[in-house]
């Protein structure tokens, strides 16, 4: 999913120097973002008060939107690197296309994983038919610096692994949970979760010490570490965690989001992770007039064009709050 902010920013993030060394209990708000031409998302990060949670570097929650006499979906062909997109869903459809060729439906609870390494395009719609409700969270994690430059390519997993309690039911996304492993390849030490739990169901979930955590509510009512959760927003967690209480409400649907602290410093600009201003620079020539980021067939619309770049010099600076 692209950020389709035509007053982009840059966002500087990585570092270990505002990572937070023990447990916490941060609840950030999201800033509303339009998406096409009937989607609003919720964005968490970047957020003002978190840039990162160990690698995930970009946070998306969306719907559930009534998009029955809409188009839902629309975003045309947009260019990345240096990062993955996750594309998750609770309900609905999205059609993806890009640049390597892929073509690919994802439906609810199945993976869809793009690695931009050094460069790809690709545009995401709801089909035509869709379904009327469109629900879910568009991810990105940052590559680090000795992959950042790797092939690109694009991964479609409709059977993932699951961990299971009493009333609770956890789909590993990436990375590890509870001795279960995500197909999706990882670049850097994080986890991935999405967290099913019943109305009433209290349950306690393993965790690495060494990772920081944050919970992204997706739906319903949960109390997570004995805070309130509601739907469109997240919970920083911070390191030292060796299991995390959650509590339902409701029928609820959470995302478990952690990892390593990101120890590179970071540059963020529109749908770049790079490392300088030429790094950022240089892409969007290419995007605007080269054919690094390769052409998406079969889309029914004319590509995005790039923000132009700030009067005041891109510098990657770490982790800030």
């Amino acid at each position: 999913m692209s950020n389709l902010d035509r007053q982009a920013t840059p966002t500087v993030c990585g570092g270990r120097g505002f990572v937070v060394a023990e447990p916490v209990r941060e609840l950030l708000s999201p800033r509303r973002v339009p998406l096409g031409e009937s989607t609003e998302v919720r964005r968490l990060l970047p957020n003002l008060g978190r840039r990162m949670v160990g690698a995930w570097a970009f946070v998306d929650h969306y719907g559930p939107d009534d998009i029955a006499d809409e188009p839902g979906m629309q975003v045309p062909p947009h260019p990345h690197m240096g990062l993955q997109t996750v594309s998750w869903l609770h309900e609905g459809e999205v059609l993806h296309r890009d640049s390597t060729g892929a073509l690919a439906t994802i439906r609810p609870r199945e993976l869809g994983l793009m690695t931009s390494g050094r460069a790809i395009s690709h545009s995401e719609e709801s089909p035509r038919p869709h379904a009327r409700f469109l629900h879910g969270a568009q991810l990105w994690v940052a590559l680090p610096a000795e992959h950042r430059h790797i092939e690109p390519h694009f991964q479609h997993h409709t059977d993932l692994p699951r961990v299971t309690a009493p009333g609770l039911t956890a789909t590993v996304v990436l990375g590890s949970l509870d001795g279960a492993t995500s197909p999706g390849p990882t670049y850097t030490p994080l986890v991935g979760a999405d967290l099913a739990l019943a109305h009433g169901t209290e349950a306690r979930l393993p965790l690495d010490p060494d990772f920081e955590y944050a919970v992204l509510a997706m739906s319903g009512e949960a109390h997570v570490d004995g805070v309130p959760v509601l739907p469109g927003s997240m919970l920083y967690l911070g390191c030292g965690r060796t299991e995390l209480p959650l509590r339902a409400e409701s029928d609820a649907g959470l995302m478990l989001l952690g990892g390593e602290p990101f120890e590179e410093e970071i540059i963020m600009f529109w749908n770049w992770i790079g490392r300088t201003q030429e790094d950022i620079a240089q892409a969007r020539e290419d995007w605007m007039h080269g054919t690094r980021f390769g052409e998406v067939k079969g889309y029914d619309g004319t590509p995005l064009p790039a923000p132009e770049l700030p009067a005041t010099p891109l510098k990657a600076r770490g982790r800030v709050r």
